[in-house]
């Protein structure tokens, strides 16, 4: 398993980029919501960077979700095949707005 981490950069004109690399579960997925509603509580646009990923559970989904109704977010990529299946075989694809490069907001 590779260890999951979590890194919070500000970027312009409000943005918030959190890069997640490695794996994310139901025991780890507290990094990702921590940074969110701790270090990015106040971006006015939340880029969740997820190139680096390499696997993703519902736990995950369920916390992009959840973010998504807070504000503004768009998935930066591009997005491992896993987690897009996941997106696409949930039916929550839609939700997301998805840039497949990795500048910023």
């Amino acid at each position: 398993m590779e260890a999951p981490t979590v890194a919070v950069r500000s970027e312009t004109g409000g943005a918030c980029r959190v890069v997640c690399s490695g794996e994310f579960d139901l025991d780890s997925i507290g990094l990702l919501a921590d940074a969110c509603d701790r270090e990015a509580a106040d971006a006015d646009l939340l880029v969740v960077d997820v190139a680096g990923l390499t696997f993703a559970d519902s736990s995950f989904l369920g916390v992009l979700v959840r973010l998504r109704h807070t504000r503004r977010l768009v998935l930066a990529g591009p997005v491992p095949g896993q987690l897009r299946r996941l997106l696409e075989m949930t039916g929550v694809l839609p939700l997301f707005e998805i840039r497949d490069d990795s500048t910023p907001a």
